[in-house]
């Protein structure tokens, strides 16, 4: 489906998606009546002659609370395919990350550059960096995608990871193994390890962010003293209901494997899922439904209060990737510096701008800007930037409602080596130090 009237339709269907809510539930949906089975998993012969097929997220011994399966119920098995066979990787790559070393500069780019007539969501991907070791499921992987047409007769699985898609411009249509979902700029959808989907667009061209999770999949934060309220809402996440494709043509299916892209032509459309029940689940979630939790007497709080998602590791409090979004909120602290403080970190960051502008930098051309992203490896010095400074130190400060950007960050316990391509794309901002010269000595002893 491409064109315009590929996209008219892609819009009436996005507007009429129906959803159940909340994350990490054991969700159950049907697109035909009686064709989820009740009582067991597998009965001797599946309801409506379809196929009972288990998708497992994680290992089945892995404790109750951190087992992702959902049991499936198709019109064929999965196991119906011819062999894959190695295809070109284009521009997504994956750890470990050897064609450059990791670097210690600040680094930012711009916006990727319009894309070629006739590059879909997956075409349209291209790796920035990234951490870990894919075969060890370790670390994660910074991509941007552009696109200006509709994944056509073929469908995408990764293996490697999860897939934390966020748009930034255009909106996207998600037709996954378990249904449909729709992501607009300020939404992210979520697509979990090993789950078919095929991206349509509902605008002429679209735009965004996908963070690659090789580690243990992403959950909500513990809130600590926070208490049982506040930050992402369970219920806000939205997960699909079932919808089917019964189709017999030639569908060509690429899975992503240990780094590289592999291609396999069905004679059928693999997204035939008539009705299913679990946990491993792709969502949607609308980033401006984000509750903050901020300081409402003095000081800026750290970064960590606006976690959406996090990926736990090892060592508690230390993830592996976490998912941070910078929302709509008030600024009320007396005797402050508002925006985000002058730190060095021993987490690594990479952050990007859905829309407007972010507080502690300057927007505008060759700023930081909607589509572009910025990177701070651990350690690195970085904060705000001397027009910021300037404004800040002198600012009158009245409450201040802060609702003309959306920003977020993707934080990681490792160090993100670019990418050979991102090293030395044209869109490299060559000049980002100079953000920081001008901030003077004002020491008077």
């Amino acid at each position: 489906m491409g064109g315009t009237s590929g996209i008219e339709q892609a819009r009436k269907t996005a507007e009429a998606l129906a959803h159940s809510p909340g994350f990490g539930n054991e969700h159950s949906s049907e697109a035909v009546p009686g064709a989820l089975p009740h009582g067991r998993n597998s009965p001797q012969r599946a309801p409506l002659g379809l196929y009972a097929e288990q998708l497992s997220g994680s290992a089945f011994t892995e404790p109750r609370a951190h087992n992702r399966r959902s049991w499936l119920y198709r019109i064929r098995p999965s196991a119906a395919h011819p062999p894959f066979v190695r295809t070109d990787n284009g521009a997504v790559r994956t750890a470990p990350f050897t064609e450059s070393v990791p670097d210690p500069n600040r680094l930012r780019w711009d916006p990727l550059p319009e894309p070629a007539p006739g590059t879909d969501f997956l075409a349209g991907l291209w790796t920035l960096g990234g951490n870990g070791d894919v075969t060890q499921r370790t670390g994660m992987a910074v991509h941007l995608y552009h696109a200006n047409t509709a994944m056509t007769d073929r469908v995408f699985s990764d293996s490697d990871g999860e897939l934390l898609i966020v748009p930034e411009r255009g909106g996207l249509l998600l037709r996954t193994e378990l249904g449909l979902l729709r992501a607009d700029p300020g939404h992210i959808a979520l697509i979990p390890r090993g789950v078919r989907f095929r991206v349509e667009l509902l605008d002429d061209s679209a735009r965004g962010y996908v963070c690659e999770n090789y580690g243990q999949p992403f959950t909500l934060p513990d809130l600590g003293p926070i208490g049982a309220n506040g930050l992402a809402n369970a219920r806000d996440f939205l997960a699909p209901v079932a919808a089917y494709e019964d189709e017999d043509r030639p569908v060509q299916v690429i899975n992503k494997f240990c780094g590289n892209l592999w291609s396999a032509t069905y004679d059928h459309s693999p997204l035939d899922v008539v009705a299913w029940h679990g946990n491993h689940t792709p969502y949607a979630y609308d980033l401006h439904r984000f509750n903050v939790i901020g300081s409402i007497s003095y000081d800026h709080p750290d970064p960590s209060i606006f976690t959406v998602l996090t990926s736990p590791s090892d060592t508690p409090g230390l993830a592996g990737v976490d998912f941070v979004v910078f929302a709509p909120r008030w600024l009320v602290g007396e005797d402050t510096f508002r925006p985000p403080y002058f730190h060095r970190n021993v987490m690594s960051e990479y952050m990007g701008l859905i829309e407007g502008a972010y507080d502690a930098k300057t927007a505008g051309k060759g700023g930081f800007v909607p589509g572009g992203g910025s990177l701070h490896n651990m350690m690195s010095a970085h904060g705000p930037d001397r027009e910021t400074f300037d404004r800040a130190s002198a600012a009158e400060l009245k409450p201040q409602k802060i609702d003309d950007g959306l920003a977020f960050m993707f934080e990681t316990r490792w160090p993100v080596t670019a990418t050979g391509q991102a090293a030395t794309a044209d869109h490299l901002q060559r000049g980002y130090d100079d953000v920081w010269q001008g901030l003077e000595r004002n020491f008077r002893p």
